[in-house]
């Protein structure tokens, strides 16, 4: 997600840096593919830029975040990370007596590839300025507000239904195998529409690729019902069906139905 942002303010017409210190292989190709520009670390990074968009797994958010304020960065910055409204409050109250400007962003959609398919959500008093960075890009970014916490609630009560709904149907799955019903509910889905076993099945086999991402996510969204005055365990199991399947993480391939089934019902 975060190289297709990059790629989008670049596309619109900025220059995108990047600090490659502590980064992966995997990130340094991507990086060279798209041709930012290495500032190296992140207090060089706060030298050469006005701006700085922060997408990374949200565990990480304010660890970043205190990262540039002790490089001494004074610009606007905007956190795109998947976090609770709470969490995004409580950020951009620390930028801003840093004297930083804070914006708060949540990212809906897939990677940036293709027009159409992202929507960047801002809110806080200088949203329509980070909008402005990806007009004529893929990515659209849309202002929703002066308040700092609306973009990350927004991100917040969407990823509620869409990955918790998938962490559900992955723990269906693993109930129906560990009581020996699987067939039987498979024919109970094909009776309903014919290939139900089979789309069921997909996205329980292709979410293990990022479900290490959404294990933080999932606690987010739970603070997030928390503060809303609603049950957080939901998504608090959500968060145990994801760490299970965490060890799919660099796999080659997409694992067969059996295998997650089998991680799922592996407590440890």
């Amino acid at each position: 997600m975060g190289i297709s942002i990059a790629a989008s303010a670049q596309a619109a017409g900025h220059t995108v840096y990047w600090a490659s210190a502590e980064r992966s292989a995997t990130s340094r190709q991507r990086a060279t593919q798209h041709n930012l520009l290495d500032a190296e670390t992140v207090a060089r990074l706060c030298e050469c830029c006005d701006v700085i968009l922060c997408v990374c797994p949200p565990h990480a958010a304010e660890a970043v975040a205190e990262s540039a304020l002790e490089a001494g960065f004074t610009g606007l910055y905007c956190d795109g990370n998947a976090i609770s409204p709470e969490k995004a409050r409580r950020i951009g109250e620390r930028m801003r007596s840093a004297g930083c400007d804070f914006v708060d962003g949540g990212i809906i959609g897939p990677p940036a590839w293709e027009k159409g398919s992202t929507r960047f959500y801002l809110s806080g008093s200088s949203a329509a300025q980070v909008a402005a960075l990806f007009i004529g890009s893929v990515t659209e970014a849309i202002d929703i507000g002066a308040e700092v916490g609306r973009a990350s609630a927004l991100k917040m009560v969407f990823a509620a239904q869409t990955k918790g709904t998938t962490a559900l149907l992955s723990a269906v799955q693993a109930a129906a195998e560990a009581l020996g019903v699987r067939g039987d509910l498979d024919g109970e889905w094909a009776r309903r529409l014919p290939d139900a076993a089979e789309s069921r099945a997909q996205p329980v086999r292709s979410v293990t690729a990022k479900a290490w991402r959404f294990t933080g996510e999932m606690q987010e969204i739970a603070a997030t019902f928390a503060e809303a005055g609603l049950p957080d365990g939901f998504h608090l199991a959500a968060y145990e069906v994801y760490r299970r399947m965490a060890g799919f993480k660099d796999a080659e391939a997409t694992p067969p139905l059996e295998d997650v089934l089998a991680a799922l019902l592996d407590e440890n």
